[in-house]
């Protein structure tokens, strides 16, 4: 039970109160001297025992039973609706003219405070049960490093796009583009990853190739492919090597991202981890540390939906279903 902030008696020392009283015969100034409170404190515990009993004793609520500029339950509700709408706080006070911190208030009473999927759709969580069912694979587009960090980390732009004009009037861009190609299984998160010059569709049945080796030494068996509707995997050259290599190629939803989430988020730890995760004077120095970023995040970077594991340890647990493994 809690007790009032400033109680001086707990629930115990008001039956004691209530013993001295009634038992031994106290009087009620002595008893409120010795407990340490007033005669009128006294008296209040005394009638409360009297007229309920013992649960006359406990802490009752000191909100009051009306309050008079209370927000009408239906004003509460148009509240709720404009909030399923995922207008903010500050939105709904403006169209409904009233106080922020009333807004605020009420969002937060009624378990609205934070937007997160509010009014959305729910997420469809999904996983497959064994490694190599479903792989899902992206591609992210970096720009090159010239003369050395730019304004992500210095807060200057001090490599400005830079052009060439060709012979046929056409602008070539100097600097450039990377083009970092990510393939992740989805049942244990084992990913690899290249930086290749361009997402063409020979480039991408290249990498796909090379995914596919790469996962067999690990003794998973790609079965299906996972990408989004980009001009390399809708191309007749991506058709046939994913028909020569035996898998079924499948594309997510137009204007879907989510549907291959994994990739994406992915893409995001990659970038916080390894390409904005340090200072790099070129590109290359950034390509050489992908390496050993990469086998931190496979073999011992915790993962939150591996019940924080890395992706090795899942494989392994799936690979061996006794959980021997070492």
């Amino acid at each position: 039970m809690r007790l009032h902030g400033n109680a001086r008696l707990s629930v115990k020392g008001r039956e004691l109160l209530i013993e001295r009283i009634e038992v031994a015969g106290w009087s009620l100034s002595a008893a409120a001297e010795a407990a340490g409170i007033s005669e009128r404190t006294a008296r209040k515990w005394l009638t409360r025992w009297q007229a309920e009993g013992q649960v006359g004793l406990l802490d009752r609520s000191s909100a009051p039973a009306v309050v008079a500029n209370r927000t009408d339950e239906r004003r509460i509700e148009a509240i709720a609706a404009l909030r399923r709408l995922r207008m903010t706080s500050a939105e709904i006070a403006e169209c409904l003219g009233m106080a922020l911190s009333t807004i605020s208030g009420i969002l937060t009473r009624i378990g609205m405070g934070k937007l997160g999927r509010l009014g959305l759709e729910p997420a469809q969580r999904y996983e497959r049960a064994r490694a190599g069912e479903l792989i899902h694979i992206d591609v992210k587009k970096l720009g090159r490093i010239h003369r050395g960090a730019g304004k992500r980390i210095t807060g200057i732009k001090r490599n400005p796009r830079r052009t060439q004009r060709l012979a046929d009037g056409r602008d070539r861009n100097i600097i450039g583009w990377e083009y970092v190609h990510i393939a992740i299984d989805d049942a244990t998160r084992l990913a690899y990853v290249e930086v290749l010059t361009d997402e063409k569709a020979v480039t991408a049945v290249g990498f796909l190739r090379r995914a596919i080796q790469h996962f067999n030494t690990y003794g998973i068996t790609v079965e299906r492919l996972l990408t989004d509707n980009g001009s390399p995997y809708r191309s007749a050259v991506h058709a046939i090597a994913c028909r020569a290599l035996g898998i079924r190629h499948l594309r997510t939803r137009p204007y879907r991202p989510q549907t291959n989430g994994k990739a994406e988020r992915f893409i995001r730890t990659l970038l916080g981890g390894w390409a904005y995760g340090a200072i790099y004077r070129n590109s290359a120095e950034r390509n050489a540390a992908l390496a050993g970023w990469l086998d931190f995040y496979n073999r011992r970077r915790p993962h939150g939906a591996l019940s924080h594991k890395p992706p090795i340890a899942r494989l392994n647990e799936l690979n061996n279903l006794l959980g021997s493994y070492t």
